[in-house]
């Protein structure tokens, strides 16, 4: 076997404790453990949190509380929110990480690509011209420039900036 990719990171994946039941209902639950779980941003309709196995560096997810995995039952209150954080979100990536793109996406269902089908959630994904979004198409290869929990404490230091300002 040739094609081997080292990749630590993912130790705590294999290793690391698990979560019955919904990961984002757990995540939602406990927000004593936000640091751990790269939680950005709370309030009473959703959070923020970190992808841990991002397309690139900075993508983050804005997660609904409520438990559905049907947009379409999601209350409109919510669903502006989450709507009117995500602009905001993708001005802290483009002024704050220096990305000079957005990827914006929800996968809802199994068939509909969602890794996590039970829970919807929205993705902003930070993009840079000539990034290495080629490589997943043509290696099979995911490959992540810097360290997860740098881009981490970034993100969190610019909340007060762009989400918490009215």
């Amino acid at each position: 076997m040739e094609d081997i990719l080292y990749a630590p990171w993912r130790d705590e994946y294999v290793t690391g404790k698990k979560i019955d039941g919904c990961v984002f209902c757990h995540i939602s639950s406990h927000a004593d453990d936000d640091t751990e779980q790269h939680v950005l941003y709370r309030d009473e309709y959703c959070f923020m949190v970190m992808n841990i196995y991002p397309y690139t560096p900075g993508h983050f997810m804005i997660i609904p509380h409520m438990h559905t995995d049907k947009l379409e039952d999601l209350p409109a209150e919510t669903w502006l929110h989450m709507s009117a954080l995500a602009q905001k979100g993708v001005r802290l990536l483009k002024e704050g990480l220096k990305s000079q793109g957005v990827n914006i996406g929800m996968n809802l269902g199994k068939a509909g690509g969602a890794g996590i089908a039970e829970h919807v959630h929205m993705h902003l994904v930070p993009r840079w011209e000539r990034d290495t979004n080629f490589i997943t198409s043509i290696a099979q290869t995911r490959v992540y420039s810097t360290d997860f929990d740098k881009i981490y404490q970034k993100i969190k230091s610019l909340i007060p900036k762009y989400i918490d300002a009215n």
